[in-house]
């Protein structure tokens, strides 16, 4: 399956309906009688353009199966409930404005789904016959339910029509999940509001993911029972998942794995009274917006209710032009290549030009370091003024304690000195010694336990290996199920919690004394989850430099320094601190590097700084760090960092990828982690030239994940080729979406929405 290209039209309004912003307008859209939420306020037939008679000449028989779509009021109600309503405050619209606009952005999404149910079918015709074009028209007439046409258009046993199914069910049970918690908060709360940061695709689930139906032993099996094969030719997998209201038709214990889906909290204290409540919250704000009409429809069946069976129509639509897209954009990917990589080469070229001539500066080249991403690669460095090296650094902070930033605060004050150039002079540095010597620190992550969400769990029996003091993991959707859920970049996921927990009957936590760590069990606990990523605890690739022994755990002489002091002054006549004596640690992951392959999740160079970013989510109190994708940008030259950060950084940088270092600071201890540099070609005599990031690309790479070239041709796939997904919708829409030919609007039939409030 693709990738979703675009957004469901109505997909996400159960969502958006449990938000209690969205409530101010419902009485005054209330006032609309359920007949008027049926008139039509626009139609939409791409077969009347020239443009698309022409295109299709040799298929006019088509046109009428295809017919024209009508959008209905309560179509653009839902639309406004969904996105209009956000739009008015984002873009400072009127109402006027944003009916309007709404109803265009219907008609055009009307527009994509005729032209892709045109190739659609045209396809599945060639394939099946002219049968299917008789049977898509029936379907398509009197009698028959609009979703039928499209569920015969994907297939009734489609993955497709599965994954539309269950992204309507799953977002009408997370609306309603959302309520209920509501209700229960009201009563007794039992879950916490600390956060932390979480990396990204936390319980996220693949594109093409939907339940599939068990045994008891776990295989996949039919209707009836039978156990779908690996091997078999055709895998009828059975959705296994509903929406639960409370109801008896639709109780828990028929919802499929939504029963086992739901989080603890819900678990934990949800009962049918509770759930029945917030099914009657939710009908209730359809109501107000006159979605559903309650004195007519059967509000025990949620199925049956006429807004779901929109919203069922608006996923096959998207699942539609996905399908098309998907099509299109196989075409276009096998004329990309078709043999050759001149393309590639051509591209690649161009994007290096661009780069070379826009990052001519040291600052150009940072700014865009620091915009650096998956889709957003760079393939020049320039040369440095001094000959340094840019480089990006992971950094987990171990803090001063608030008496410790007390006493460092009145020892600024006492050995203040403008003749050195830190505006200290070297007995404030011991002095901070004394202070950095006492530092500890403990596990950040209790958040994940008792916080706004519980990512904990414990690993006994469900993870094969893990590092560290306790049974406890996070994210185990991400760790044990990866069929279902995303994998998380740049997070081993195996270094578990440092403390003692236990979990009561209740449901909540109860910890026990934290470990704590001073720098160096920290450096210890740095150098054994590391190895023990690399090769089960066997490797000794973290080795320290002289000046740490890694032995005893204790820098060298680190303490015994008196003098901070640079041999001459400055310009200005000051004292200069030597920065080198304020680090602590220095070292290496010796694993074997490649620029290009630092983001393949099978080389050592990705594991260890993986494990690196772990321990950055169990210990840092810089959680600005957290957010960026390999890290700080570390210039070249001068930055705006610490001095000591700096100087440190530097050093790390300069060392190459996988070095380490731990300097003094202000903040309290650096521990700095090299995940990327840009140490590009030297000539003889060691000056730098400037010049490609990446030597000379191997283009039959492209599928290996993790790889420069596999995501620079992600690259060209997702913006550089014309036509492909969003291209082509704008080509669509361009050539199709023609006010006064393809769409007539009736502004009558919602002129009353315009003049709300």
């Amino acid at each position: 399956m693709g990738k979703k290209k675009i957004k469901l039209i109505s997909g996400i309004l159960a969502l958006a309906l449990s938000a209690g912003a969205l409530f101010s307008g419902c009485s005054l859209i209330r006032t609309n009688s359920a007949k008027d939420m049926k008139r039509t306020v626009a139609e939409i037939d791409i077969s009347k353009t020239e443009a698309f008679q022409k295109e299709f000449k040799d298929k006019s028989e088509y046109f009428d199966a295809i017919g024209s779509t009508s959008v209905i009021k309560r179509e653009l109600i839902t639309y406004y409930v969904s996105v209009g309503y956000s739009y008015m405050n984002q873009y400072n619209w009127d109402l006027k404005t944003t009916f309007n606009n709404l109803v265009t952005m219907l008609a055009n999404n009307a527009v994509l789904t005729q032209y892709a149910t045109m190739h659609l079918l045209s396809v599945k015709t060639e394939s099946e016959g002219n049968a299917v074009l008789d049977k898509f028209r029936e379907l398509s007439g009197k009698g028959h339910k609009e979703y039928e046409k499209y569920e015969y258009l994907l297939g009734e046993d489609s993955d497709d029509v599965k994954i539309a199914k269950y992204a309507l069910m799953s977002s009408i049970n997370s609306a309603i999940d959302s309520v209920e918690k509501d209700i229960l908060k009201e009563k007794n709360s039992t879950s916490g509001t600390d956060k932390r940061t979480t990396p990204s695709n936390v319980d996220t689930e693949q594109d093409d993911y939907y339940p599939k139906k068990k045994n008891a032993n776990g295989e996949y099996v039919t209707e009836d029972g039978t156990v779908i094969k690996d091997d078999a030719e055709v895998k009828n997998y059975v959705l296994d998942y509903d929406i639960y209201t409370g109801y008896e038709k639709n109780s828990l214990e028929n919802s499929g794995t939504y029963k086992d889906d739901r989080d603890e909290f819900l678990k934990k204290e949800s009962n049918t009274d509770t759930r029945l409540r917030a099914y009657s919250r939710y009908i209730s704000s359809l109501s107000n917006f006159n979605l559903i009409d309650v004195s007519s429809e059967n509000l025990q069946d949620v199925h049956s209710l006429a807004y779901v069976e929109g919203d069922y129509v608006s996923q096959l639509k998207a699942r539609v032009i996905n399908k098309y897209y998907d099509m299109y954009e196989d075409e276009q990917l096998q004329k990309l290549l078709e043999g050759d990589t001149s393309h590639l080469d051509t591209v690649y070229k161009e994007l290096y030009d661009f780069q070379a001539d826009s990052y001519k500066t040291e600052s150009a080249f940072s700014t865009a370091l620091g915009e650096m991403s998956d889709s957003s690669l760079i393939l020049y460095s320039p040369k440095t003024k001094e000959g340094g090296t840019f480089g990006l650094v992971y950094n987990i902070l171990l803090p001063f304690s608030t008496s410790q930033s007390l006493s460092l605060t009145a020892l600024q004050s006492a050995y203040k000195d403008e003749e050195v150039d830190s505006g200290y002079n070297a007995k404030y540095y011991i002095k901070r010694n004394e202070l950095l010597k006492n530092i500890t620190t403990t596990d950040q992550r209790k958040a994940w336990f008792n916080g706004e969400t519980e990512y904990a769990f414990d690993a006994t029996g469900k993870v094969d290996g893990y590092y560290g003091a306790s049974d406890w993991l996070f994210f185990e959707n991400n760790l044990t199920d990866t069929d279902r859920y995303k994998a998380i970049d740049k997070y081993i996921g195996k270094y578990s919690y440092n403390g003692t927990v236990v979990k009561k009957a209740d449901g909540k936590y109860e910890f026990g004394k934290a470990n704590t760590l001073t720098i160096d069990e920290m450096l210890k606990e740095f150098s054994g989850y590391v190895n023990y990523v690399l090769n089960g605890g066997t490797s000794n690739a973290v080795t320290f430099d002289g000046n740490y022994n890694s032995t005893t755990w204790q820098p060298n002489g680190y303490y015994e320094n008196t003098d901070f002091y640079k041999a001459d002054k400055n310009d200005d006549k000051q004292e200069q601190i030597d920065y080198s004596k304020l680090v602590y640690a220095s070292g290496k992951v010796n694993v074997q590097t490649d620029r290009g392959s630092a983001l393949d999740k099978d080389t050592d160079q990705y594991k260890a700084m993986a494990a690196v970013n772990e321990l950055q989510y169990a210990y840092t109190t810089d959680t600005g760090v957290l957010s960026q994708y390999l890290g700080y940008t570390v210039d070249a030259g001068k930055t705006s960092y610490i001095k000591e950060f700096e100087h440190a950084a530097h050093q790390a940088v300069n060392n190459g990828e996988g070095s380490f270092i731990v300097c003094a600071g202000d903040y309290g201890w650096h521990l700095i982690y090299v995940t990327y540099t840009f140490d590009i070609a030297r000539d003889a005599e060691g000056n730098q030239l400037g010049g490609e990031v990446y030597a000379s690309p191997d283009w039959s790479k492209v599928t290996k994940e993790g790889t420069f070239e596999y995501m620079f041709y992600e690259c060209i796939k997702n913006n550089n080729i014309k036509n492909i997904s969003t291209g082509r919708q704008s080509e669509i829409l361009n050539k199709y979406s023609l006010e006064d030919v393809t769409v007539e609007k009736y502004e009558k039939a919602y002129k009353n929405l315009l003049n709300l409030g």
